[in-house]
């Protein structure tokens, strides 16, 4: 039985550890699940109008993703099942042979006795003693005896009750693995159609090049008038801040100095600049959707939001700068001691040069283009002194956080 209770224990550890895994990926698997309900209702404000456009064919590109994250995430879960379907099954197997082994001891425990069962047997067993002392161990011996037989019998018992419950339990498991299979299929539909409406919008937009090539040259202009601006900021944040220290190297008071080491240590777990929203735009070189051989340069990412949402910053901090860019519409920038982070596409800016602001708190409201069926989004970046981080590495993985 000792056998038996260290299994017992190691599979209680096994089992609990997989349940902190598969409540992770239950929760990760419901965050993308809301991310698809929401991108859903950004889809729909687009079917209003009946000709495919871009900024469609990016929010199903992001469902599309966030489908493939959920399905990945069933795979795990149905893996870490069939791993303890296995241990539970080894346990049961373990067991079955204890109580095989318990069964055939008692089985010879109760020939025994049957043998030599008669009450005369047992007194004459006593009274055949040469000695007092050896009388005495022949009563405890007996004593002994018919404690072991009850005892005996009692695992017997302990462990039919156990078997039953861990085949139980196994039976849970397989209920489970079920029910994430059917899940599995589900989701595995849901995620053909989505790539059939891709291929649907990809060629009619492949039909309106010469426009989307337009666009393409307008958007890699601003941009470009973005970057230049939000490099020209840092440049002089730079010259105001190295008296000291080297060209790209920010000298930090103290304070400025722990903002920073905070900001650091926060890397995974910062807020999202909007409450709501899904990424539709990427971090660094990416190819066009729909022009071949294209690629598009992001020096952040894009946040597709609903209209009128509010812009938070992420971290406590200091505006920097506030400017306007014809066509790209107010830019914020906040420093985080030597990190700086920057929200682009404002309509309305609630903040000013040289407010200091905390980590949520509203610094504008997102412009939205009504001629693009009400697309609004963010354009946010993050950066070290001069170097461009990917604000994917840097937020939470929960919007809710």
């Amino acid at each position: 039985m000792l056998r038996f209770c260290l299994s017992s224990v190691l599979v209680f550890l096994f089992v609990s550890s997989l349940a902190q895994t598969r409540a992770d990926l239950e929760r990760r698997k419901k965050e993308n699940e809301k991310e698809i309900s929401y991108t859903n209702e950004l889809i729909a404000k687009t079917e209003k109008n009946k000709t495919a456009t871009y900024n469609k064919l990016l929010l199903i590109n992001s469902k599309i993703k966030s489908r493939e994250k959920v399905i990945n995430d069933i795979n795990s879960e149905i893996k870490l099942i069939d791993g303890n379907i296995h241990t539970q099954q080894e346990l049961i197997n373990e067991l079955n042979r204890d109580y095989e082994k318990l069964k055939t001891e008692y089985a010879k425990v109760i020939s025994f006795y049957y043998k030599n069962r008669s009450h005369y047997d047992r007194i004459m067993f006593i009274l055949a003693s040469e000695s007092v002392n050896t009388a005495f161990n022949r009563i405890k011996h007996l004593q002994q005896y018919n404690e072991y037989r009850t005892r005996q019998a009692q695992q017997i018992v302990e462990t039919k009750v156990e078997i039953e419950k861990q085949l139980a339990q196994l039976d849970s498991l397989k209920s489970q693995k079920k029910s994430l299979l059917n899940e599995h299929l589900s989701e595995t539909n849901e995620l053909k159609k989505e790539k059939s409406d891709q291929n649907v919008v990809i060629k009619k937009l492949e039909q309106q090049k010469v426009e989307l090539k337009k666009k393409l040259d307008k958007q890699i202009k601003l941009a470009s008038e973005l970057q230049r601006e939000i490099e020209k900021v840092i440049a002089e944040e730079l010259a105001k801040a190295n008296k000291k220290k080297g060209p790209n190297v920010f000298q930090l008071t103290p304070e400025e100095k722990k903002l920073a080491d905070n900001f650091a240590n926060n890397k995974r777990k910062l807020p999202w600049p909007t409450e709501r929203g899904v990424i539709t735009g990427f971090f660094g070189e990416n190819p066009h959707p729909v022009l071949k051989g294209v690629f598009v340069r992001n020096d952040g990412i894009d946040i597709s939001t609903t209209e009128g949402s509010y812009i938070r910053s992420i971290f406590d901090g200091t505006v920097t700068r506030v400017f306007v860019i014809p066509g790209a519409h107010t830019t914020v920038i906040i420093r985080h001691g030597n990190y700086l982070s920057v929200y682009s596409n404002l309509v309305e800016v609630f903040v000013k040069q040289g407010d200091k602001v905390n980590t949520k708190q509203s610094i504008g409201k997102i412009y939205t283009d009504k001629d693009e069926e009400g697309k609004s989004v963010l354009q946010f970046q993050i950066w070290k002194e001069n170097q461009k981080l990917n604000p994917q590495d840097w937020l939470a993985s929960s919007k809710n956080e």
